[in-house]
């Protein structure tokens, strides 16, 4: 169902200019030289890539959350096997994931993936393999992802820099950049990703100086769902800020649909893609007079899925409830067990703490039905 326009208020532009880059095409998602900054991220079912059902169902549900590119492990030859049955039947382009062994890049080529990503660090005599790896691709018209990470640096710059640092990172990749540019092959995008945000943004910040390829931003291994969505807030908020930036990963411990969803929110919150529901609460005091926190939880799974734009204050006392209620699309000031419903900026009705939730999914319903006839101007 196409979203309806309830009259949410446009993020003003506050990040800086897009960092100029040239294009590249995964699939039918153009990234970099302009294009919206994609979201990616990689299946993670119990059952290896092969298991193309397994695989395909999870395709399916982070492309529901709002996923553009999606990456696949092969790390077998029956994963290369299964690449053909995976790409002709996903929504979305497959990228394939490929490590050690260079014979699975020419078959994820043959199987018709939208790219192909290596990691120069493992696989074997990489640097031997590049003028046919660069033939292949210019053939099949794929770009290449040079993938650089810092727990599989190449041992010859963790010799020389003594450990991952920003400048042996772009180091890396802008070697192997250069390999493939001797064979007249510059259809790729680089990444170089880290654990420590900080060495992320330095990397990013000095490779977007020397080179225009489109630049893929993960903090790798960047942990388990609470610690990792704020490692990668905190590097992709400052870089993206910046301009810096063609797609995201948010390498969470945790289920792709989580890690899709909060690449999606990073993005909205930059207002580098379009928000949805965005529930504004408040954080409690001793003023309190409503379990607020529990009701907060309520109304967000009430709205899980609600596939059009709005701003929901949920508040908990009198002394900012009834303003931000007001500033919302849809809103409830609580106190005593109660709840006024605020609808554009106008109370309909007060209901018992425990009916807030229905009360305002009601609300929504009924302000998604009016505006499917009647336009909704701008909230004020």
């Amino acid at each position: 169902m196409p979203a309806i326009d309830l009259g949410l208020p446009t993020t003003p532009p506050t990040t800086a200019v897009r960092r100029r880059s040239r294009q590249i095409r995964v699939g039918d998602v153009p990234v970099g030289g302009g294009a919206p900054v994609s979201v990616q991220t990689m299946t993670t079912t119990p059952t290896p890539t092969a298991d193309t059902d397994a695989t395909l169902q999870q395709i399916a549900a982070i492309t529901a959350a709002g996923c553009d590119i999606v990456r696949v492990a092969v790390p077998t030859q029956d994963d290369a096997d299964a690449l053909a049955a995976i790409v002709a039947k996903s929504p979305i382009p497959v990228i394939a994931d490929i490590h050690f062994q260079p014979r699975y890049v020419f078959a994820a080529l043959d199987a018709g993936c939208a790219a192909v990503r290596v990691n120069p660090g493992n696989i074997k005599k990489f640097d031997d393999r590049v003028g046919e790896i660069a033939q292949a691709a210019s053939v099949a018209g794929v770009p290449i992802r040079i993938g650089v990470n810092a727990g599989s640096l190449d041992p010859r710059l963790l010799a020389k820099y003594g450990s991952a640092t920003p400048e042996a990172l772009v180091k890396s990749a802008l070697w192997e950049a250069s390999l493939f540019e001797e064979h007249g092959f510059t259809n790729f995008k680089i990444a170089v990703k880290h654990h420590d945000p900080l060495v992320v943004i330095a990397a990013n910040r000095l490779l977007a100086s020397r080179c225009d390829y489109p630049l893929h931003l993960g903090v790798t291994e960047a942990g388990p769902a609470f610690q990792g969505a704020i490692k990668s807030a905190v590097a992709f908020g400052i870089l993206l800020a910046e301009g810096i930036g063609d797609t995201i990963r948010v390498s969470l411990s945790d289920n792709p649909v989580e890690q899709v969803k909060a690449g999606c929110h990073i993005l909205a919150s930059l207002g580098l893609r379009p928000r949805k529901l965005e529930i504004v609460s408040c954080p409690g005091c001793g003023r309190l007079q409503v379990g607020l926190h529990r009701l907060a939880t309520q109304v967000e799974a009430a709205f899980d899925g609600f596939p059009h734009p709005l701003r929901i204050a949920v508040m908990g006392c009198v002394v900012n409830g009834p303003g931000e209620s007001r500033e919302a699309d849809l809103g409830v000031s609580c106190g005593n067990g109660k709840g006024q419903i605020f609808v554009k900026g106008h109370v309909v009705r007060t209901v018992a703490e425990a009916q807030v939730a229905e009360a305002l999914l009601d609300e929504a319903l009924r302000l998604t039905d009016q505006a499917a006839t009647e336009p909704v101007g701008p909230t004020l």
